[in-house]
C-alpha cells in the first residue's frame, strides 16, 4: 500500500494517479470519496467508482466546487458511463457508537464491496486506509487531484444530499434542505429551540452539550 500523497493544488483533477496505478498493472482502478463526515446530523455516505475512461467526462471536479445543478448532471453521466459504482451508507446510530472516523472507513469499505467487477486498485481521498486485501493509495485532497476520486465524491455528495432532503420532510424544523446537517447558524439556532432529533449525532460537539452527561466511551474527538 502506498502512503498518503502530499501533493495538494487547486487545479482540475487529472489521471496522474490512475496512470501510475495502471503502470503497476492495475486494470480496474476505483476512486473512493465520502460526503457528510463533518455535519451534526445525518449519515456519512461514501462512493466508489470505476470509470470506463478516467478522463472521459472532463467536467468532473471536486464536488464542493460545483453547484447542485452541475453535480446532478454529472451524477447521471457518471452512473451511466462508469464500469461500476458502489455506495456505502452508515447511519447516525452507528456513527455515535463507533465514531465518525471509523464510520467513514466502514462506509468506504462497504462502497468498495458493492463494486462489480471488483477493483484491483483503490485511490482513496484523504489519509484513510481500508481493511481490504486490495492495493490502495491514500491521496490528500484526492477529490481535487484524481478524476476517479472526484467522480466518487460527486456520487457520494448527491446521494447524501438526497437523503437529507428526505430527512427534511420528516424533521422540517431543522432546515436540513438548506444546510444538509452542517453546523450553520440557522441549524444551531434550531437545535437550541427544538433540541436534537433522532438523526443528530449525539457524539458531536454542538449536539452532545444539549443532552446532558453522557457515557465518556460514546464521545468521539472526530467531530470535524
Amino acid at each position: 500500500m502506498r502512503s498518503a500523497s502530499l501533493y495538494v493544488h487547486s487545479g482540475h483533477p487529472s489521471t496522474r494517479f490512475e496512470d501510475e496505478a495502471a503502470a503497476q498493472g492495475a486494470t480496474k482502478i476505483a476512486g473512493i470519496d465520502e460526503a457528510g463526515r463533518g455535519p451534526l446530523a445525518g449519515p456519512v455516505v461514501a462512493a466508489a467508482v470505476i470509470l470506463r475512461e478516467a478522463d472521459g467526462i472532463p467536467e468532473i471536479n471536486d464536488s464542493k466546487l460545483l453547484d447542485a445543478v452541475k453535480r446532478d448532471a454529472l451524477y447521471q453521466r457518471i452512473r451511466t458511463s462508469a464500469v461500476s459504482q458502489g455506495v456505502g451508507i452508515v447511519e447516525t446510530a452507528v456513527i455515535d457508537r463507533i465514531n465518525i472516523y471509523q464510520a467513514t472507513r466502514l462506509a468506504m469499505k462497504n462502497a468498495v464491496l458493492e463494486l462489480s467487477p471488483a477493483p484491483d486498485y483503490l485511490l482513496i481521498d484523504g489519509n484513510l486506509c481500508l481493511d481490504l486485501p486490495i492495493s490502495q493509495r491514500a491521496i490528500i485532497k484526492g477529490d481535487r487531484l484524481s478524476f476517479s476520486v472526484a467522480a466518487a465524491g460527486i456520487i457520494a455528495k448527491v446521494t447524501r444530499d438526497r437523503l437529507m432532503m428526505k430527512l427534511h420532510e420528516e424533521y422540517p424544523q431543522y432546515g436540513f434542505d438548506k444546510h444538509k446537517g452542517y453546523a450553520t447558524r440557522n441549524h444551531r439556532d434550531a437545535l437550541l429551540e427544538y433540541g436534537p432529533c433522532p438523526v443528530h449525532r449525539t457524539c458531536f460537539k454542538g449536539v452532545k452539550e444539549l443532552l446532558g452527561p453522557q457515557d465518556p466511551d460514546q464521545i468521539t474527538l472526530f467531530d470535524t
